[in-house]
């Protein structure tokens, strides 16, 4: 691609923290955003942070007993924006921003650390109840109703069975008030789909490489794409639209990053356009072209997909350290936040993205 017509990566605000970034959020509809960690002293942090003048202004502080792995907006109204976190000693709580003390919910939710937290059912888009699913070190899936203790559905390995560290969890195919799949991520490269309308494994496989983020190109649509990243430099997109009851989804592969690929985070106003961050402090923004046909006739008469390609528009190295969170402003084109293993957060501007 000529680099003139590139989309430019530039960066607007670097901040230094006193303690490890482990998730960065754009809170709804403002110019704040949000970033929750652990502390030396293994304590959790949850700090809000505004936008003002390419600078950012400390809104509010809170310390909380376990270091906070992951967290999100998805389950919460525009108008309360409350933040659903998951800690180092496996609670799930909920906060309210403006009253951070005590939180609005909380539950016991796994033995041991949450890896990951998505939510759904919360924004203006989306149908069906607000949820959260939780995926842990102790190998279990968990779905959450905000508003009961017990978890409305829960993945846990058999007994007897080697337990799996989830790593990470995605909600999709939310498109209406009955349909909606789980999708989750193990260390060994497990891949597993469950549709929470039929209580069903629907798909499942392995890529051979922990799978360290995985992402639907959009959660309230029929199922359309996914990404997956993992361990060894590799990330792995599915066509989800087919599903072949042998070969399941047709996927592409691509190296990227030469370390780990820690996340790929689609662009709200556009999911053909992606980001990934590297375990080299790096993040390359892709853009997804579909084939000509997107399906074709399988050996036994039966459709399959057909995989498309990815174009590499633009890269960049900033740091040492591992890009393990990132989050794309949801109201702004081209605004994103990210946090490194290096202490830092940092803000970015991606130009031209409306021409692509």
């Amino acid at each position: 691609m000529d680099t003139t017509d590139a989309p430019q990566l530039i960066e607007h605000i670097n901040k230094s923290l006193n303690f490890t970034p482990y998730d960065t959020r754009w809170v709804p509809c403002s110019a704040r955003l949000v970033v929750m960690g652990i502390t030396p002293k293994a304590k959790g942090i949850i700090q809000v942070y505004e936008m003002n003048r390419g600078e950012l202004s400390l809104v509010s502080e809170s310390l909380k007993p376990e270091g906070i792995k992951c967290g999100t907006f998805g389950a919460s109204s525009i108008e309360e924006r409350h933040l659903a976190c998951g800690d180092y000693k496996g609670k799930v709580a909920i906060y309210d921003l403006s009253r951070q003390d005590v939180p609005i919910f909380d539950v016991q939710g796994h033995n041991g650390i949450i890896n990951s937290i998505d939510g759904i059912g919360g924004q203006t888009t989306g149908y069906g109840a607000p949820e959260l699913v939780t995926g842990g070190r102790d190998g279990c899936v968990r779905v959450w109703d905000p508003r009961v203790s017990q978890p409305v559905v829960s993945l846990e390995p058999d007994e007897g069975q080697s337990v799996r560290d989830c790593w990470t969890v995605a909600f999709g195919n939310s498109y209406n008030d009955d349909e909606r799949v789980v999708a989750a991520g193990y260390d060994n490269g497990d891949i597993k789909l469950f549709d929470l309308r039929t209580n069903t494994l629907r798909y499942e496989t392995n890529v051979k490489n922990g799978v360290t983020g995985i992402e639907f190109d959009r959660k309230d649509i029929e199922m359309n794409k996914f990404a997956i990243t993992t361990l060894e430099s590799k990330f792995r997109v599915y066509d989800a639209r087919t599903q072949h009851p042998t070969e399941g989804f047709a996927h592409l592969s691509e190296k990227a990053h030469k370390s780990t690929v820690w996340l790929a985070k689609a662009l709200p106003q556009n999911r053909d356009i992606f980001m990934t961050g590297g375990g080299n402090g790096g993040f390359n923004l892709y853009k997804y072209h579909y084939p000509v046909s997107r399906t074709k006739q399988a050996k036994d008469q039966k459709p399959m997909g057909v995989p498309g390609s990815v174009e590499l528009l633009n890269s960049r190295v900033i740091s040492t350290q591992p890009i393990i969170s990132f989050d794309w402003s949801a109201d702004y084109e081209g605004l994103c936040c990210m946090a490194c293993l290096d202490q830092t957060m940092r803000v970015y501007i991606v130009t031209k993205l409306k021409n692509f």
